[in-house]
């Protein structure tokens, strides 16, 4: 499969068939995770993070834009864990859909890469995929509660709020952890191996004291994600801002922790200060990282091929023909030119 983002095929209505089913299935497993922890805000149920939107996103990246009815109909059984059938859940389904297909929209717009290679994919992700694209869920659901009388006026906002940021967690934290898994190459080295077991108990060491310190430590979580970025780039990053936000919420939710004797709102309204931050942090700080070591490798490879040239020169002999790059990263897709720029 191409590294830019694209649609993995699929032969016959029974595969593709297989293939909504199997979105479906995610996402409903996702949407029961989600549920586990949530909070009332001006009477609406919200979710500090909503996994699904990620799972759609990374499944709407990998499989195509053709996946989309998986969605509705993982979002369609979701929903029905909440409440009854009624005319107002077929705009939770539409913008539950139509959402993750604009994210994928505007991902594909921007040369979006699935290994969130560089910097622009980052930074693509989170402002294109998370922030813009998944307006339209909020303000659709929102919109809705307030059209059919289920959520007064003044609470507008506040609702809405809520649900964009936890929409936009879920694109944040979720996605990048599928494709993560999408794409990962096994098994690691036994010295990273090592690293990654020390690294992981100083997490689940660290990560709990921060989340449930009465004296707010949050920010020693910080520490750790620029460890993991800078050894294990967006797998270590993001397993850590992943450990960290459930922690943090289940911490907030139950009103433990650094969230005790807050309201309602200012519990949401921290939680979700806490893990956009961190988030953005884990994600970005990765993408550089990964971006540079790539052009470190192609420098380094240039180099070489340079000295191998002026070698054969000297000799009197003529100059080999450049080496295919070894990293899937660093060699040219059809139709482009070697090099950083536009994907």
């Amino acid at each position: 499969m191409a590294a830019v983002a694209g649609f993995v095929e699929v032969r016959g209505p029974g595969g593709y068939a297989v293939q909504v089913l199997a979105v479906a299935a995610c996402y409903y497993g996702a949407g029961r995770l989600g549920l586990l922890r949530r909070l009332v805000v001006e009477g609406a149920v919200v979710t500090p993070i909503w996994p699904p939107t990620g799972v759609a996103v990374a499944a709407l990246l990998v499989f195509g834009l053709a996946a989309w009815p998986g969605i509705t109909i993982g979002a369609f059984f979701t929903v029905l864990t909440l409440s009854t059938p009624d005319v107002g859940m077929m705009g939770f389904l539409f913008g539950n859909t139509v959402a993750p297909v604009c994210a994928v929209l505007l991902l594909r717009r921007s040369g979006f890469r699935l290994e969130l290679s560089r910097l622009r994919d980052g930074l693509a992700l989170v402002f294109l995929g998370a922030l813009s694209a998944m307006m339209i869920s909020a303000s659709v659901g929102v919109g809705l509660l307030l059209a059919t009388d289920k959520l007064p006026v003044h609470s507008f906002w506040a609702v809405w709020l809520a649900w964009w940021v936890g929409d936009a967690m879920g694109v944040l934290i979720v996605t990048p952890i599928a494709l993560l898994l999408y794409k990962s190459r096994w098994p690691l080295p036994l010295g990273r191996w090592k690293e990654a077991t020390a690294l992981a108990v100083v997490a689940c060491a660290v990560v709990p004291l921060a989340a449930y310190s009465s004296v707010s430590l949050l920010f020693l979580v910080y520490p750790l994600l620029i460890w993991a970025a800078l050894r294990f780039q967006l797998a270590g990053s993001m397993l850590c801002a992943l450990l960290t936000s459930v922690l943090a919420t289940v911490a907030a939710t139950d009103g433990d922790g650094a969230f005790a004797g807050l309201s309602r709102i200012e519990v949401m309204a921290k939680l979700q200060a806490f893990n956009g931050a961190m988030a953005l942090t884990a994600l970005l700080l990765s993408a550089v990282i990964t971006e540079q070591r790539h052009t470190r490798r192609s420098v380094e490879r240039a180099c070489q091929e340079l000295v191998e040239v002026l070698e054969h020169l000297t000799a009197g002999e003529v100059p080999p023909a450049p080496r295919p790059a070894s990293d899937p990263e660093d060699r040219p897709r059809p139709g482009r030119t070697p090099g950083p720029g536009p994907g």
